[in-house]
């Protein structure tokens, strides 16, 4: 038996059991990370010392008679969210000696429930990228095709998952940052509503838009995680106090008569990948099967979510990288004025990605083009969340691709910025929306490279894209 390529529910019932213990299920992991990372680069940071010794902890517990469905559970962290005693860099050098001092919320109380954290995973710096070409410690390659994309920015996450280096992940999704990369590498990611889990710990990029999710090997794995790490935290204000649903009693529940809504914007897009297009409607047909009601939707100013996305994200990523000047905390370089200071440690610790953020974020926020561009995008925000609320009450979820197209080329978009930038088109909407997202994997290409589908529901209504991901 492969310890490390179970899923949480197999390997939490082999830990009752007795069948092998958290020790051997985390060197398990812990020796495909060995043999695997130096080629993918999953991993910045890998905690060998503090995972074993976690592990022997949850085999105590679990000998003592104690157990949950993810005591003694292996699990790895993106690295734009805090992990307390771990190198917190994400994937930035301005970051590069951060450990941080306190424990991201849902970090904390995944440690309740005994799970063990490997380490902290790769990404694009500060969460900037579709591609995980940005990370300032070198890309990510795909498992199925080390000469493709893993996706961004959760790239390392997803990879862990998918190569078997962990059981489950813990990621960020800002426009996509889960989705794409699990649609890419063949896993499961929820990008869950805005509120639902707490953001306490993550390193904000945009702020309104920002969420914490899982990336798991089954929707039944998801539905495990995010009954733990959902709810109300003190600690975030943005966070809800709506009761968290029994997931894995919703997966029971079946989907006959869910209205399901295919909005036609996004089978129009030019660009879409025609074998991803058949391999969504081949979803779609199983749903018809399966006693769904299929409905052609429409939402019309999903044309307008990529322009209104980038303009808000630079926006608020240009306030919040305020904080890194080299002062604080991280990596302080120059001598002299405090200009030379300032300039040398943004200079040399930020990727050119993360400085084109900043950049047209200032000049967005700037004195005369606030209401030009600012104020005019989030109106039209305004109109994309109508467009969701007026579509949920003639649906209960929609079914489109992730991605218009399978994992690409490393270094095939890195210099075309737009192409990149498009590459979350079917992502962002729901970003903007404040919606729940979820990527399955539905699917290969010829060329052997997965597709996944995307199921997207009303707010808080996280219950309804896992039945439908599960029954695909």
């Amino acid at each position: 038996m492969e310890l490390n390529k179970l899923t949480i529910r197999k390997a939490s019932e082999g830990l009752t059991k007795k069948e092998f213990s958290s020790v051997e299920l985390t060197e398990a992991c812990l020796k495909q990370t060995e043999k695997n990372n130096p080629d993918l680069n999953a991993f910045i940071t890998v905690s060998k010392e503090l995972a074993l010794e976690s592990a022997e902890k949850a085999d105590k517990m679990i000998a003592e008679g104690m157990g949950n469905s993810l005591l003694g559970i292996p699990f790895s962290v993106k690295d734009a969210i805090c992990t307390e005693g771990i190198l917190s860099t994400g994937a930035s050098k301005i970051l590069a000696n951060y450990t941080a001092p306190y424990e991201a919320t849902v970090i904390r109380k995944l440690k309740e429930k005994g799970a063990i954290l490997l380490g902290k995973n790769n990404c694009d710096t500060f969460g900037h990228g579709a591609s995980n070409e940005n990370s300032m410690y070198g890309s990510v390659k795909n498992p199925y095709d080390t000469t493709k994309v893993s996706g961004g920015s959760s790239g390392g996450s997803a990879v862990s998952v998918a190569d078997n280096m962990s059981i489950f992940a813990i990621a960020e999704d800002t426009g996509g940052s889960i989705r794409q990369p699990a649609s890419f590498c063949g896993i499961v990611g929820l990008r869950p509503s805005y509120g639902r889990n707490s953001r306490y710990g993550i390193m904000s990029m945009a702020s309104s838009l920002d969420t914490v999710g899982p990336m798991t090997k089954t929707v039944e794995d998801m539905a495990i995680v995010m009954e733990i790490i959902a709810g109300q935290d003190k600690k975030d204000s943005t966070t809800v106090s709506s009761p968290v649903p029994n997931y894995l009693e919703e997966l029971e529940k079946g989907v006959e008569g869910l209205r399901v809504g295919v909005p036609k914007e996004y089978f129009e897009l030019e660009g879409l990948d025609e074998e991803v297009r058949k391999n969504v409607e081949i979803q779609i047909e199983k749903l018809k099967k399966a006693g769904c009601i299929i409905k052609e939707v429409s939402l019309p100013h999903t044309k307008y979510a990529i322009a209104v996305y980038y303009i808000v994200v630079s926006s608020e990523d240009s306030s919040n990288l305020g904080r890194l000047d080299g002062i604080r905390y991280g990596v302080r370089l120059g001598e002299g004025d405090l200009y030379s200071l300032y300039a040398h440690s943004r200079g040399r610790g930020f990727p050119d990605e993360v400085k084109r953020r900043i950049m047209m974020g200032t000049y967005v926020l700037s004195a005369g083009y606030y209401d030009a561009y600012y104020k005019k995008a989030q109106r039209v925000r305004t109109l994309i969340i109508k467009d969701f609320e007026e579509v949920f009450r003639k649906v209960d979820v929609l079914i489109t691709p992730t991605s218009p197209f399978p994992a690409f080329g490393l270094g095939e978009k890195k210099d075309d910025i737009l192409a990149m930038y498009l590459a979350d088109v079917f992502a962002v909407p729901a970003s903007l929306a404040g919606v729940p997202a979820l990527s399955v994997p539905t699917g290969f290409t010829k060329s052997k490279l997965p597709i996944g589908t995307q199921i997207i529901g009303p707010r808080l209504r996280e219950d309804l894209v896992l039945r439908i991901g599960n029954q695909l």
